[in-house]
């Protein structure tokens, strides 16, 4: 039986990386090159989960990347992210990245993701979350609920050997 978990609130978590894309962060296509933007996502969602349980994390698995659009040299990128779902010794991070254009502030979505983080202790050992959050609205509850079925899908997939 599980212990009570104090509860804090999602907006509790919510991090937000600006990134300026320079000529290191380009590919060949001289598009923002998708590991570095993978990269920024992970250092987001670390700090987030990091904010929110107040210990180490590892990334334990990303689910649903989507690059819906590309980046170039002199573009804006924010990262946002935020936790929408705590289990034992893992919590699911939402990432989303945006361009912003400068002149008026507007962002368009360029990436999504969904990324678990597991706390750990320092030799790496996972150990419970020691928050947990309760959704306040009908948008933290949905993510909730989608967390629940991503979980259950990477269960069956690794069942079935993927």
């Amino acid at each position: 039986m599980e212990t009570e978990r104090e509860v804090r609130s999602v907006k509790d978590s919510v991090t937000e990386c600006v990134r300026l894309v320079k000529n290191e962060d380009i590919n060949g296509g001289a598009r923002l090159f998708g590991g570095r933007l993978m990269q920024w996502m992970d250092e987001a969602a670390g700090i987030c989960a990091m904010r929110h349980s107040g210990m180490l994390i590892t990334t334990a698995a990303v689910d649903n990347l989507q690059f819906k659009k590309g980046a170039a040299v002199g573009d804006v990128v924010a990262v946002t992210a935020k936790v929408t779902y705590v289990g034992n010794t893992s919590m699911e991070v939402r990432v989303d990245v945006y361009v912003e254009e400068i002149e008026t502030g507007i962002r368009h979505v360029i990436n999504r993701a969904y990324f678990t983080e597991v706390c750990i202790e320092a030799d790496g050992r996972p150990v419970p979350v020691p928050y947990t959050i309760v959704p306040e609205n009908t948008a933290e509850q949905a993510e909730w609920e989608g967390a629940q079925k991503r979980i259950e899908m990477r269960r069956q997939r690794r069942s079935q050997g993927f």
